[in-house]
């Protein structure tokens, strides 16, 4: 009996030392919150709805471009003797671009000027001859009249001056022929030499001294220079089939070019294409575009525009004076303000989500029907959306109707008022797990109400 008093004692202190710690386990998870303190209630974030002005906006990424862009190709073809300009230079319409080598041409000239000359002295010699036929066939008709010639020999003095009239017609087309001709070889030698056709900046240029350059006679010719407008830029884009509809003439539009990453610039719609860019046609990566032009209406490029840009930047006025230089090809983003409500009940967007009230309705169906377990309720969905408002501590399914959004707010037509406290979070509650009815406790770290 002796020797298992000390072993009873052992055991007794193992016992006592887990007692303990399963007190000290329980008291923590109790402060804890993670037992002893699970009152049902789903833990959500709120926001309150209230007033505010939204912009719809349509966004888009495309490159900058001169609105006015003019390809300078030859019309004839030749080796270039004088290149006046190099890319970046600023030219008045009329300034000479290029000089080509002419000498062919000018020998053209004198080979048609000589074959024209030849032309009209076979003229006058073909007329010398008709005035001939002339008098004699009038001679000889006097002595027709009078019977003293035959038919016959009058029938030939007669074809013979017709036949000398149709030669003077024929001499006289040759003429002309051979005026249209030299016409034709004298613009082709002034087409040797290349003006400018607008006033513009020289943005490309692809030949240099001494090549020789294909004409437009055939086909396209080689591609000399552009002379862009560059003071007048835009931005292409292309947007989604989905956004599109949204999108009108004279639209405002703001815009930010990736060169100036802390300014943006303002713009107006100008232009939207009819025909659709299509990519990926027949597979399930298909994409169908359009392309719009937004006209970049902030001053720029001043100093590209021909005139000196005169203008005193002080710590006062920088912002006001400043203007951007933009170059052809930037990258840039498009933000097309489609449509603005002001002051109209709004919410964040994530306060909007969607439920099936058909399994409302099949539920009470269901119920209705307990006795009658062998027949199969069939509903069709009826997706509808809906807000979740705190009212006395419990969530309050209610259905909205919805109008445009912007980046982060959507307006709300009807359904819920000013001042309403919304569910907002967390994208799972909201999503999956609230229901109507649902005890709900708010985040003390998110509770949010929109400015105006």
């Amino acid at each position: 009996m002796g020797k298992n008093k000390p072993s009873n004692k052992k055991i007794f202190w193992w016992v006592g030392g887990i007692f303990v710690l399963l007190i000290g386990g329980g008291l923590i998870l109790r402060v804890t919150g993670v037992i002893g303190q699970n009152t049902g209630e789903i833990e959500v974030e709120t926001a309150t709805a209230k007033l505010k002005t939204i912009t719809q906006l349509v966004s888009s990424s495309g490159r900058i471009q001169p609105e006015v862009e003019v390809i300078i190709r030859p019309d004839v073809s030749g080796e270039i003797i004088e290149l006046s300009v190099k890319e970046g230079d600023f030219v008045k319409k009329g300034d000479l671009l290029v000089r080509i080598k002419p000498d062919i041409f000018q020998a053209r000239i004198d080979e048609l000027n000589a074959a024209l000359l030849t032309q009209k002295a076979r003229l006058e010699q073909t007329r010398a001859s008709l005035i001939q036929a002339e008098s004699a066939f009038r001679k000889n008709k006097e002595l027709y009249d009078k019977d003293l010639i035959s038919e016959l020999e009058f029938t030939q003095i007669k074809s013979e001056y017709e036949s000398q009239k149709a030669s003077l017609k024929a001499s006289e087309y040759q003429v002309e022929s051979a005026q249209a001709q030299l016409r034709r070889a004298k613009e082709e030698l002034d087409q040797t030499v290349i003006r400018a056709p607008q006033d513009g900046t020289v943005t490309g240029l692809d030949v240099e001294a001494g090549e020789r350059v294909l004409g437009n006679t055939q086909m396209a010719g080689t591609e000399m220079m552009r002379i862009s407008l560059l003071d007048k830029m835009e931005v292409l884009v292309e947007v989604n089939e989905n956004d599109i509809v949204n999108v009108n003439l004279a639209d405002t539009a703001r815009i930010e070019v990736d060169a100036y990453p802390e300014r943006r610039f303002n713009g107006i719609v100008t232009e939207i294409a009819n025909s659709a860019r299509t990519t990926g046609a027949g597979t399930n990566e298909q994409i169908t575009n359009y392309q719009v032009k937004v006209r970049i209406v902030t001053p720029h490029n001043l100093a590209m525009s021909g005139t000196e840009l005169r203008r005193t930047e002080t710590s006062e006025n920088v912002s006001e004076s400043f203007a951007p230089n933009f170059k052809p090809g930037m990258s840039a983003t498009v933000d097309v303000e489609t449509e603005t409500a002001v002051n109209v009940t709004s919410v964040p967007i994530q306060a909007v989500t969607i439920r099936d009230f058909s399994k409302d309705k099949a539920s009470k169906e269901e119920g209705e029907s307990a006795s009658e377990s062998a027949d199969v309720l069939v509903v069709k969905e009826d997706i509808r959306k809906v807000v979740f408002v705190v009212e006395n501590g419990k969530a309050v399914r209610k259905e909205v109707e919805t109008g445009i959004s912007d980046n982060s707010h959507i307006q709300i037509l009807s359904g819920i008022d000013t001042g309403d406290e919304v569910v907002i979070g967390s994208y799972r509650t909201l999503s999956k797990t609230l229901n109507d009815g649902d005890a709900v406790k708010v985040s003390d770290q998110q509770i949010i109400a929109l400015a105006h």
